[in-house]
């Protein structure tokens, strides 16, 4: 009779991809706190918690750890330490985004919002289904945000007025600056889409519920 194996599994808590997200919260305190103070530092720290968003899906796929809990923590990772004024904006927009996350908690078909093979839309299909055009449109809304911050004006809030100077600076940095923001522009419809689609499958179940 095979004997039961003596390894443990370890809690969810200590997933290596959750404890990447531990470490991403660290270091976007670190981050917002010299933001005013040192902005490569910030854009340098703030690049990196973004990177490790990537790395925690890869061990989480390498090791089975994918989890709700890692889930939701990696959703939140982005908005701990933000200023005040940006986390009052993003906080609304997350009431709205939070949409797409719980679509999988209400569907008994789909296991993850990124599970859209029912879904008709092509430019959804195609951003989960090809990992090159996703880290496309995720790397350029980040290099986008990054670079709008690295280059305002401390006299002038006018987001116009950003995207003025960028379009003097050399042709390098022109052109880094209209490609992510062709990949930005892309991930904000896909993210329209997708919280359309989510919101749809809350209501379906709200009435399949009813029933």
């Amino acid at each position: 009779m095979a004997q039961p194996s003596s390894k443990k599994t370890p809690s969810v808590y200590l997933y290596i991809p959750n404890i990447i997200g531990y470490f991403r919260i660290i270091i976007n305190f670190i981050a917002f706190a010299v933001c005013y103070s040192n902005r490569v530092l910030f854009a340098i720290l703030y690049f990196f918690s973004f990177f490790c968003d990537g790395l925690d899906g890869w061990f989480a796929r390498k090791f089975n750890q994918a989890s709700t809990f890692g889930a939701v923590l990696d959703m939140h990772c982005l908005f701990v330490g933000t200023p005040l004024p940006v986390l009052q904006t993003w906080l609304s927009f997350l009431d709205v985004a939070w949409v797409g996350y719980y679509k999988p908690l209400v569907s008994n078909v789909q296991t993850s919002h990124k599970d859209v093979k029912d879904t008709g839309n092509w430019l959804l299909k195609l951003y989960y289904g090809h990992r090159p055009f996703m880290a496309f449109c995720c790397v350029a809304s980040e290099v986008l945000y990054i670079i709008l911050f690295l280059f305002a004006d401390e006299k002038s809030t006018s987001l116009l007025n950003v995207c003025g100077n960028l379009l003097k600076q050399s042709p390098l940095i022109v052109f880094v600056f209209i490609s992510t923001l062709i990949g930005w522009a892309l991930k904000q419809v896909i993210n329209v889409i997708q919280m359309k689609s989510a919101a749809d499958a809350c209501v379906v179940f709200d009435l399949k519920r009813g029933k």
